[in-house]
C-alpha cells in the first residue's frame, strides 16, 4: 500500500517534470507558454461564470422553495410499490445537477442510515453510477459557445436514468 501511495504522490510533479523536459529538448519557450495557457484558462473560467451562477441559484431555488419535498411525496405511492425507499429521490433528482449538492445529500443519507445499510449502500452505487449532466453541458458546450443542446441533454439524462434504475436494481438485488 505504501508504494502505491508514493507513486501517486510523486505523479503529478513527475508529469510535470516530463512535460517541461520534453518541452525544453524541443527548444519550446515554456514559461511564455506556460503565461499563455494561464491567461486563457482564466479567460475561460470568467466566460463560464455566467453559467455556472445561472445553474446554482436554480438549483438552491429549487430545494429551497420545496419543490423537491413536494415532488418526493407525489411519488410516494409508487415508490412504496416497487420497494424504493423516498429518501433516495432527492440524491436521485440532484444528482444530474449538482455533484457538490448530491454529494452533500450523499453524506447526509450515510450520516443518518450508515454506509453498510440499504439506503447507504443505495446511494453510495447512485453516486458512482450517474453524472452532473447538466454541470458538464453547461461547462463543455458553454466554454465552446454551442447553444443547442437538446439532444446531448436528453442523452445524458437518459444514461443517468437508466444508471439509477440500474443502481437500484442491483443494489436489490445484491443486498435487498
Amino acid at each position: 500500500m505504501s508504494v502505491i501511495s508514493n507513486i501517486s504522490l510523486l505523479f503529478i510533479p513527475m508529469f510535470v517534470l516530463v512535460v517541461l523536459s520534453v518541452a525544453t529538448f524541443k527548444k519550446l519557450p515554456t514559461y511564455d507558454l506556460f503565461v499563455e495557457g494561464g491567461k486563457e484558462g482564466l479567460s475561460m473560467a470568467i466566460s463560464l461564470l455566467p453559467y455556472l451562477l445561472g445553474m446554482l441559484v436554480s438549483v438552491s431555488i429549487f430545494r429551497s422553495s420545496g419543490a423537491l419535498d413536494a415532488f418526493v411525496q407525489l411519488l410516494q405511492p409508487l415508490l412504496t410499490f416497487l420497494h424504493v425507499p423516498s429518501e433516495i429521490i432527492p440524491l436521485a433528482l440532484t444528482r444530474p445537477i449538482s455533484g457538490t449538492a448530491a454529494l452533500a445529500i450523499t453524506s447526509d443519507l450515510l450520516k443518518t442510515y450508515g454506509p453498510d445499510s440499504f439506503v447507504g449502500r443505495l446511494a453510495s452505487t447512485m453516486q458512482g453510477s450517474t453524472d452532473t449532466t447538466f454541470y458538464i453541458i453547461t461547462i463543455y458546450f458553454g466554454s465552446v459557445g454551442i447553444k443547442k443542446m437538446g439532444d446531448a441533454l436528453k442523452v445524458g439524462l437518459l444514461a443517468d436514468l437508466i444508471g439509477i434504475i440500474t443502481a437500484i436494481i442491483i443494489v436489490s438485488i445484491l443486498f435487498g
